[in-house]
């Protein structure tokens, strides 16, 4: 595993009674780039983040992070070693505010449980990063709010915020402008590539025009395998991706959705 790749899978694969989801998946995520993940529904993309991240256990296979083994590792190793997940679905607090949200996911981050019981006061140290943390996201006027009365695309903003706290080495976004309005994805995708400056994300995303704007390398899954790789301009004209996403390869690729 060379130095400038942050992680990589042999033959990564994953079988439900029968029904092989992942088969044989070969990926070499290069440090500090955005790497996406795509293909139609059901070609194995999350079962690939399922992997990666231990909720699920590799049928076979190995997974390499930063040099170490990482296969047989539970959820919680992973998550220390700075590989970090956001969800489809917004992980966050809904009747905490906006600041409260992210000040529980920096205590996460320093190894000690949230206490409710407890003081606010005991937390007031780690103020002044999580006001950091909404700056960086676009959110710093709206701390104050109970996270329930977000809008929804600042609830996925707030999501990278905390997932930020964490000091992730490798982010893992699993759909990050799913369900979004066209001014909702502008935002979001320019937010990812602005916290993508000093670390690693890797993403599965549905929105092309998402994918063809920041991503640097585009892994293109169907049926649980590899069918191409590369930048966006060669992706998107590989007739194999096309005839996955369209049935067709008379099409263009640019602003089709899977």
């Amino acid at each position: 595993m060379s130095a400038d790749t942050i992680l990589e899978t042999r033959g990564l694969s994953k079988e439900f009674k029968g029904f092989v989801a992942v088969s044989g998946v070969n990926l070499r995520i290069a440090r500090g780039t955005i790497h996406a993940l795509i293909g139609p529904n059901g070609a194995g993309k999350t079962t690939c983040f399922n992997l990666l991240t231990k909720f699920l256990q590799p049928s076979a296979g190995t997974i390499v992070f930063d040099g170490q083994d990482i296969t047989h590792e539970r959820p919680a190793q992973i998550a220390r070693r700075g590989v970090i997940r956001s969800f489809q679905i917004s992980a966050t607090f809904p009747h905490l505010t906006v600041l409260e949200n992210v000040r529980v996911a920096l205590q996460r981050s320093l190894g000690s449980s949230f206490h409710f019981w407890k003081s606010e006061r005991v937390l007031d140290v780690l103020e002044p990063r999580a006001r950091e943390l909404l700056r960086t996201v676009g959110l710093e006027e709206m701390a104050d709010v109970v996270t329930v009365e977000l809008p929804y695309g600042r609830k996925r903003a707030l999501e990278i915020a905390t997932t930020l706290a964490m000091d992730p080495q490798l982010m893992l976004l699993d759909e990050p402008t799913q369900g979004m309005g066209h001014e909702d994805v502008e935002r979001v995708t320019d937010l990812i590539k602005k916290v993508s400056a000093n670390r690693t994300v890797l993403m599965v995303e549905h929105n092309m025009n998402v994918v063809a704007k920041i991503a640097d390398v585009i892994t293109v899954m169907q049926r649980g395998q590899v069918i191409a790789e590369g930048p966006y301009e060669t992706v998107s004209k590989n007739p194999q991706v096309l005839e996955a996403y369209m049935g067709s390869t008379d099409v263009e690729l640019q602003g089709a959705h899977g």
